[in-house]
């Protein structure tokens, strides 16, 4: 989840910051079309656990899931600091020390149940998100029905000053749990706001009922974590949002809005990016504690569930996803098409209260997947790229794809990776998929956790920046290098 000072901290302009040297070099001839030409081609299906990548694309390492977590403990979300990235997964986190991208290591694993588990970071403080019904709010709770009273969902916070051995300090219970969350700093450093995304009432949920048309925000003050609570439910959507339109994945439908499922903030510039279910939301978040709606769309015809959204460096754009079949189901075939369970590119246009987002054109993967493969648009980050709007996306068994919405009305894909089917129909595939510090860095559902290098002249310039703190979902803004 996002960054809190995409700013440049420091500029290293040796061989640490870009790629291995010749490697860009190697391939500065080549036109787009070999750049994203595979490394080896191959013809059908790829065999199980079979790689295969575009030119511009290498696999560095994995680290498969370690002990105490099992198969079934599924990968999530990431976030980073100080060379080390911070894997989330539905049994507890991973906390991988990256300084040597080339032969990352576990530093230290908790044992938390409690999915999804979305992470992020601030400072000393780690924040997971639970959204399954638990006994009560610690890392030994077990599993209780939502229909009880006494079950427990919400947010927990970790202290992470020895990345070796976190501590748990806090938890704060929120209305459906906490399925995503996003982390928004006040203007004066010392307080920190977790916007809390939940969906899903039910009338038989004693702690989420319907209608369920708010977020839940949470104020922790950073010197003094165990003093977090909830500060407000505010209601989004007085309206009740989109009333939703029944169907099936081949079909159609849209889910009905109940809340939302994850918003993205770009601090510096007051904004918010609201991915709703039904709905897309543009907010005015100068006041951090009174979110307020700019502009609202939706896409009935080719959106069934808006999942997360991105914002490009100037703050004009926002990427939409839509997550087709709630990221279970094959939707990267014929059947599906190529403009559902994709995303949806918006300029904003005007200015102030009368920003609009305005549709722009649909990106989704261009390689068929089998009708095994769970594959939808999902977890992406951008590319410090100079000049240029260039994403890295997760999309489940469909891998990682690397592409640019410079032209909002023609988005090309740049680079890719991905691996053959699972077995036995089995899901998995890339949860989460960002760029940090020259490298691109992935959580796989069932493998655990990827390094890959993209080398490409095209984006060689965002080897030069250097971040201390990636959350993506509260996205920073980096200078150019080389104004134009």
């Amino acid at each position: 989840m996002g960054a809190f000072a995409l700013a440049l901290s420091t500029l290293t302009w040796g061989p640490q910051a870009v790629a291995e040297p010749g490697a860009d070099a190697d391939l500065a001839g080549l036109s787009e079309a070999q750049l994203v030409a595979p490394e080896q081609p191959g013809t059908g299906i790829p065999g199980v656990d079979e790689i295969r990548n575009s030119r511009n694309v290498k696999h560095l390492a994995n680290l498969p899931k370690p002990a105490p977590f099992t198969e079934t403990s599924t990968w999530s979300d990431l976030a980073f600091q100080d060379g080390y990235a911070f894997d989330g997964n539905y049994d507890g986190f991973v906390v991988y020390d990256i300084r040597n991208p080339h032969k990352p290591k576990i530093a230290s694993t908790v044992l938390c149940p409690g999915s999804q588990n979305d992470i992020s970071v601030r400072g000393n403080l780690l924040f997971l998100s639970t959204d399954s019904s638990r006994s009560d709010n610690s890392c030994s709770s077990t599993p209780l029905p939502a229909t009880n009273k006494d079950a427990w969902e919400g947010i927990k916070i970790f202290d992470i000053s020895d990345k070796r051995n976190p501590r748990y300090v806090a938890a704060v219970e929120t209305k459906c749990g906490s399925h995503t969350h996003t982390l928004v700093p006040d203007k004066r450093g010392k307080d920190v706001y977790v916007y809390v995304s939940s969906y899903a009432p039910n009338a038989t949920f004693p702690d989420c009922q319907p209608p369920h048309d708010l977020i839940s925000i949470v104020k922790v003050p950073l010197k003094n974590p165990a003093g977090a609570a909830l500060l407000s439910e505010t209601v989004m959507f007085p309206d009740g949002g989109n009333p939703g339109k029944p169907g099936t994945v081949p079909a159609g439908y849209v889910t009905a809005t109940s809340g939302c499922h994850d918003i993205t903030v770009y601090p510096s510039k007051d904004l918010a990016a609201g991915a709703c279910m039904g709905d897309g939301v543009l907010w005015d978040i100068s006041d951090r504690e009174k979110p307020r709606e700019i502009n609202r769309v939706q896409d009935d015809k080719n959106f069934a569930f808006w999942h997360s959204a991105t914002f490009n460096n100037a703050g004009n754009k926002v990427v939409f996803t839509d997550e087709l079949g709630g990221g279970g189901a094959a939707t990267c075939n014929e059947t599906i098409g190529k403009t559902r369970g994709a995303d949806g590119i918006y300029d904003i246009t005007g200015r102030g209260d009368n920003r609009k987002l305005e549709f722009r054109s649909y990106y989704k993967i261009s390689r068929t997947q089998t009708d095994t493969e769970n594959c939808v648009a999902h977890n992406g980050s951008l590319i410090p790229v100079q000049g240029r709007d260039i994403m890295v996306q997760a999309w489940y068994q469909g891998g990682i794809s690397i592409w640019d919405f410079t032209d909002s009305r023609n988005p090309k894909e740049i680079g890719w990776f991905e691996r053959g089917p699972l077995p036995n129909g089995k899901g998995g595939g890339a949860w989460s998929s960002y760029y940090y510090n020259g490298y691109i860095y992935s959580s796989d559902m069932a493998k655990g956790f990827d390094v890959l290098d993209i080398r490409d002249p095209r984006v060689l310039t965002a080897k030069f920046i250097r971040v201390g703190e990636l959350n993506v979902q509260t996205q920073g803004s980096y200078r150019e290098l080389f104004p134009r």
